[in-house]
């Protein structure tokens, strides 16, 4: 059970719905503004891009994921999340085999691009404001969790990551932390990781018939390994609503001999909880 002091509510979850909430119809013309906004910041970047594949993978195995393809939901949902299988074996083309080298920088979007139903993406389950709906490329934020998760027990900076506002789904069969997933919108809602090693990454993803799986690699043994856990898990009820809060903290090891170097705090989550948690909820005044 958590041991915060207090709940404390975030901005957004007192503040005004945003102008887009309040009419939709702006929404579109929102989503325009953000997508040219993030062409001018890439325009402008003095970034280096990671954009070279080697077909050989790298000798070093630093990370290894898999996450399971298909949650059991409704027999609707379930089509959508056999539809996102195709639209994660197509990002994963976009992906496997990329290098990360010294100085350069790996942007989910910029990788990935667009996923439109030209290029062969369907209608998958996308979490859009608060609810699961269907849209095109639908379950590709779970290629971003599972690139994400690996990131994390990594030496590579993450430069930008977005998390969802709300927690959709109970925790049956969750392999990962709550809280260490991402969110992707082409183009502005990103995942970004900067090489400042000086060594080389590279990223391994495939689908199997199960499960989505991946493996960060490097040239040679990073000097440090990682754990990334959760703390202070709680459900909190305010003004009639459920709010899920936790941390995620790294702790760093150095490799030679399994000393703790470092205990960080990476993120503070709250969201919104759209079950009904089976765990004791606080009521909050």
């Amino acid at each position: 059970m958590s041991t915060f002091a207090s709940f404390q509510i975030p901005a957004r979850v007192v503040a005004p719905p945003r102008l887009s909430e309040r009419h939709p119809w702006i929404y579109p013309w929102a989503v325009r503004y953000f997508r040219t906004k993030r062409r001018i910041a890439w325009m402008r970047s003095d970034s280096v891009w990671a954009s070279q594949r080697s077909p050989e993978s790298l000798p070093v195995r630093v990370k290894k994921h898999g996450s399971l393809l298909l949650r059991e939901l409704s027999e609707s949902e379930m089509h959508l999340q056999r539809n996102k299988v195709v639209n994660l074996r197509l990002a994963a083309a976009r992906l496997d085999t990329l290098l990360i080298r010294p100085g350069e920088t790996f942007s989910f979007n910029r990788t990935v691009g667009n996923c439109t139903r030209r290029k062969g993406y369907v209608d998958g389950m996308r979490l859009s404001n608060g609810d699961a709906v269907s849209g095109v490329g639908g379950g590709i934020c779970q290629m971003a969790n599972l690139l994400h998760w690996m990131f994390l027990h990594s030496p590579l900076t993450i430069v930008e990551r977005s998390e969802h506002s709300f927690d959709p789904f109970a925790d049956k069969n969750r392999v990962l932390p709550w809280g260490v997933g991402c969110s992707i919108v082409y183009n502005y809602v990103v995942l970004a990781v900067r090489n400042d090693t000086s060594h080389t990454f590279q990223l391994r993803v495939w689908v199997d018939t199960q499960h989505l799986k991946g493996e960060l690699r490097a040239d040679t043994l990073p000097e440090h390994s990682y754990r990334v856990e959760a703390r202070d898990e709680a459900f909190w009820r305010y003004e009639g609503r459920v709010y899920r809060t936790n941390q995620i903290w790294r702790t760093v090891f150095r490799r030679a001999d399994g000393v703790a170097t470092d205990d960080e705090l990476l993120k503070e989550n709250c969201a919104l909880v759209k079950y009904e948690p089976t765990s004791v909820v606080i009521d909050v005044p």
